[in-house]
């Protein structure tokens, strides 16, 4: 089997990296079995906004602030969340095992807001979440499929807006790398750096956190995109080569589209 760019669900979410043991420093036999191949780029650089984000330069200029909109149920979530056929080649569907979240605790708190997310629990805590898979039908049976995560959350007052400037600043802090803890031990990410962004929303902000793997690097990718009071977290990550996962432009760009 040719060995490509990889996007993964990593199990339930990041909660494999984190509670499943299958992530960076975990060790787990899982991570290999379930990557996923990518064959669509992201688009572009910049956000919704006009301010844009250079790799490795840091926490781009925060944006205007706008309007927080209305918060959401999670019964609204639900149906402004992607939906099969609505991005064509991609079969959407409910993440399981959500239940049970990741339990990592930065040895850093300027590196919180990363780790939250790593967690599957974007802080702010929301006021309803939701979670997707997206899968390329493409590839059916193949043990590279390319399955991207979908974290869909509705945040009330400025919550959606604080979140992705405590993760932009986080970004820019923890550029070196940091540790965390957990219920499974310790785990390090050795780098953090700002990617471009899809453009999508009216706010939108990318980044890669790296770790390890049995001594090999880890790309984690995450992309978020608000609109109003709600933030949708694109999650993708690489277990078989050290190259930057993408995110399908198709899928942030649809998802953005359905919110209020």
């Amino acid at each position: 089997m040719k060995v490509r760019t990889t996007v993964v669900a990593a199990g339930t979410l990041v909660l494999c990296l984190a509670a499943a043991g299958c992530g960076p420093d975990g060790g787990g036999e899982g991570a290999g079995e379930k990557a996923t191949a990518s064959r669509a780029p992201a688009s572009g650089s910049g956000t919704g906004s006009g301010a844009t984000a250079t790799p490795g330069a840091g926490s781009p200029p925060v944006p205007t602030p706008t309007s927080h909109g209305r918060t959401l149920t999670e019964a609204e979530l639900e149906k402004v969340a992607l939906a099969t056929d609505e991005v064509p080649g991609y079969a959407i569907a409910p993440l399981e095992g959500t239940g049970e979240r990741g339990t990592e605790e930065p040895e850093d708190e300027a590196c919180r807001p990363i780790t939250a997310i790593i967690n599957g629990s974007p802080e702010p805590a929301p006021a309803a979440i939701v979670f997707r898979t997206a899968t390329d039908t493409a590839e059916e049976g193949e043990d590279d499929r390319t399955v991207v995560t979908e974290i869909l959350t509705s945040h009330p007052g400025g919550g959606a807006g604080e979140l992705l400037r405590a993760v932009r600043d986080a970004v820019r802090d923890c550029a070196g790398g940091f540790r965390t803890t957990s219920e499974d031990g310790p785990t390090t990410y050795t780098g953090v750096r700002a990617l471009p962004t899809a453009g999508a929303g009216q706010e939108s902000f990318a980044y890669q956190v790296t770790g390890s793997l049995a001594g090999a690097e880890v790309p984690l990718v995450f992309h978020l995109v608000r609109t109003g009071s709600t933030v949708v977290t694109f999650y993708a990550a690489d277990f078989l080569t050290a190259r930057t996962p993408e995110v399908p432009a198709a899928l942030l760009t649809a998802q953005a589209a359905k919110l209020p």
